[in-house]
């Protein structure tokens, strides 16, 4: 374990240097987050009744969704990690006496850490002041925001474990590009990224829940926000743990089937 520990120390370390990047996205995802919340806005002065959330639960999803986009974003994975499987780098990991599955996730897991520490602060901070109902709301209560860490810390983990099922899956491929367009696609879409789950309709909504998707980003924010009940919490909660395990479970043995095959080409 401490060497796994090691590789988390070590990334998460180097994340923390990036700070002009950090700024960088703090800017884009502010007027990123606006731009949302102004077209929500016009939809809500139309029709407010039509929507499920009230507009300022609506907003404060956006923003919890721009602070802790490291945490949910699918399409930030690691290059380095696809290079050293196209160019036969992954040679030098297979001879390491540590479990390439395992010390990925460690790294994946720092990477995403850092740069949400980086940026997560100033984008609450500065949106608490925003005048309601466009700005950052106080969680329903400490109930859903213990619930809200909670949630957030198992969406994170069913991300990185779904993105390392997409690294195993390139042992497989010639190129990764097709896979990663396919699941960062389904991922956005699904998992509530574009759309907030309970705007789709009934049947829909409750189908796409019960993907592993829906354990991303959507429990966590739509708890911070108050508007699930507790049974919808507690089957959440209980959906995030079930794909978290069968995610990992199905990359672990993945990985194994893949460590067998491999095959590097040159000299």
């Amino acid at each position: 374990m401490k060497k796994y520990f090691s590789f988390f120390r070590l990334r998460f370390t180097m994340g923390l240097q990036y700070r002009a990047a950090a700024l960088a996205g703090i800017v884009t995802q502010f007027v990123w987050g606006f731009m949302e919340v102004m077209v929500y806005r016009a939809f809500y002065r139309a029709d407010a009744e039509a929507f499920p959330m009230s507009f300022s639960a609506t907003a404060s999803y956006i923003w919890l969704q721009q602070a802790f986009l490291a945490f949910f974003a699918a399409w930030m994975m690691e290059n380095e990690i696809f290079d050293s499987i196209i160019n036969g780098n992954i040679a030098y990991e297979l001879c390491r006496p540590v479990s390439i599955y395992h010390m990925w996730f460690a790294r994946s897991i720092a990477n995403r850490l850092s740069r949400a520490v980086l940026r997560c602060f100033p984008i609450l901070f500065v949106t608490a002041f925003v005048p309601k109902p466009y700005g950052m709301e106080a969680p329903a209560s400490l109930f859903h925001f213990c619930l809200f860490l909670l949630t957030l810390l198992l969406g994170l983990a069913v991300t990185v474990s779904f993105c390392m099922l997409v690294y195993v899956l390139t042992f497989f491929t010639i190129s990764p590009q097709g896979l990663r367009m396919v699941f960062t696609s389904a991922v956005e879409f699904l998992a509530g990224a574009v759309i907030p789950l309970p705007f789709f309709p009934e049947r829909v909504q409750r189908i796409m829940e019960l993907l592993p998707f829906a354990s991303m980003q959507n429990v966590a924010l739509r708890i911070y926000s108050g508007s699930m009940t507790m049974p919808q919490m507690q089957k959440a909660i209980a959906l995030q743990t079930f794909w978290l395990i069968a995610i990992t479970l199905a990359g672990r043995l993945l990985c194994r089937t893949a460590e067998l095959r491999v095959t590097v080409q040159g000299g």
